[in-house]
């Protein structure tokens, strides 16, 4: 099979690059990529992505050394009918390294076409820290990046009104696009950069809070084989996910028109306000995604999928959304819009075509679990008076789950330096008999910065935890599931 590269597969780059997107992944490639590859195709939008790098581990190598080039599988049902369809997605011109090519990705900046800032750094990385200098190459936190980006463009333009950009934030926190614009006017404070830069900032560039929906679930191990055999390509780069994408975007009109997804069939909605759209899809299809990833993997199982066929697994996500998320909705929503978004949530989970593995849903998961379900723990506990005992549930396994390992099994916990120390710490004082179980529960509960409240104030959770996890210990997931 040949490599994939713009020589093998006669792509030359046609459209100029328009597109600066921090992040790689798995999710931006098969979503906005897709999606810039598809305006490319059908519109005259006419404009590539360069790839940023945010973090300073790794460098893309294999996007690299595709040129930009990989293939996107997409399955499920389309209007009635099942779908699978593989795309040769084009819309990558380069990859770039800012740890390594400072430089260069300065000079982004200095494109006079570059318009849009595409982002999806987790849910922990939209933040400020007075730590980043602006004479870092590059500071540490990505708004830091982008504002050292942002201030090189309006010195280069000498504050030219018409270089502004556009900035797509697909981070899942609540106004994403509020909270990067706040981020970075902290820096430009933080750094003395002057009132007329944070001027060109607040009036001409454009912070759009965003809303991203689309599983995707990886490198298809399964069925690589046979569709690499079609595509002719050896692809490692191959991308799995289902058909169903929604792109809810909170921005003016004249943005509307730069971005003409209105000429495409692309599931891409421009709304005045995004909080009921938010609320209902973090909370019953993301939250589901992180109350389920603990539990799921204590219990021995690895995908989504196979979560969702064990009859007792998927029974305490039922029961997660439609007994304890629900009626936190119930101000919002009608019961039946309700059910229906969960019934189409689980069937979505279901999909046999997907193989979405718990481990690389699991990133970051104690910033996803402050953004995704506490307020509905808050929020339930506060309609009936008790904590939500199948929530609970999910977070003892959380906690048990960063310890790292499980039945003799080492588990690749990927989360922020400062949770992975905490737990590092908290777990080796329990093997060194330093401290109680009791402890190390009180202790997590109570720190904000992992849990993002102290929840020990909530009567008889620290000793439901405690039981949980020693019951887990002894009895396993099944058994405890079928307890609660």
């Amino acid at each position: 099979m040949k490599k994939l590269n713009r020589t093998t597969a006669n792509k030359p780059i046609q459209h100029p690059e328009r597109i600066m997107q921090f992040g790689g992944g798995n999710f931006l490639r098969a979503f906005c990529d897709w999606m810039f590859d598809a305006l490319n195709k059908e519109t005259d939008f006419s404009g590539s992505v360069v790839v940023v790098k945010p973090t300073k581990r790794g460098d893309y190598t294999e996007l690299r050394e595709q040129e930009g080039l990989f293939h996107v599988a997409l399955d499920g049902v389309r209007k009635g009918a099942l779908i699978s369809e593989v795309t040769l997605v084009e819309s990558v011109s380069r990859v770039l390294q800012p740890y390594t090519q400072w430089d260069e990705y300065l000079a982004l900046a200095e494109l006079p076409e570059m318009r849009f800032v595409v982002s999806n750094t987790t849910e922990a990385g939209i933040k400020f820290s007075e730590a980043d200098l602006l004479t870092d190459t590059p500071p540490h936190e990505f708004p830091a990046k982008l504002t050292v980006w942002l201030h090189h463009r309006f010195k280069h333009f000498n504050g030219a009104i018409d270089k502004g950009c556009i900035m797509l934030p697909c981070e899942l926190i609540e106004d994403n696009g509020v909270a990067l614009r706040k981020a970075i006017l902290a820096y430009a404070q933080l750094w003395n950069l002057g009132f007329e830069f944070q001027d060109w900032i607040t009036e001409h560039n454009h912070f759009c809070s965003t809303l991203v929906d689309r599983i995707v679930s990886g490198y298809p191990e399964d069925r690589a084989i046979s569709i690499q055999e079609k595509i002719g390509f050896n692809d490692p780069l191959l991308v799995a996910g289902e058909d169903y994408h929604s792109w809810v975007i909170n921005a003016p009109d004249f943005i509307q028109k730069e971005l003409p997804f209105s000429q495409t069939n692309l599931n891409v909605q421009f709304v005045d306000e995004l909080s009921s759209y938010r609320e209902i899809k973090v909370r019953i299809l993301n939250g589901a995604h992180t109350a389920l990833v603990p539990v799921g993997y204590l219990a021995g199982l690895r995908t989504v999928k196979e979560s969702m066929d064990d009859t007792v697994v998927s029974n305490h996500v039922n029961k997660v959304l439609s007994e304890e998320v629900k009626p936190t909705l119930l101000n919002t929503f009608k019961a039946e819009e309700i059910d229906a978004f969960i019934e189409s949530v689980l069937d979505r989970f279901k999909n046999p075509t997907l193989k979405h593995f718990l481990l690389s849903i699991s990133l970051n998961s104690t910033s996803k679990f402050q953004a995704r379900i506490l307020p509905a723990f808050t929020e339930y506990t506060q309609i009936t008076g008790s904590f939500p005992k199948q929530i609970a549930f999910s977070l003892a396994c959380l906690i048990r789950f960063y310890k790292g390992n499980f039945n003799g099994e080492d588990i690749a916990i990927n989360d922020d330096a400062t949770a992975l120390e905490f737990f590092k710490k908290e777990w080796l004082l329990i093997h060194e008999g330093k401290q109680s179980l009791e402890k190390l529960v009180t202790n997590t509960l109570s720190n904000t910065t992992i849990v993002g409240d102290d929840l020990t104030k909530y009567n008889g959770l620290v000793a439901y935890i405690v039981q949980s996890i020693e019951n887990i210990e002894t009895e396993g997931v099944h058994k405890c599931l079928t307890q609660i």
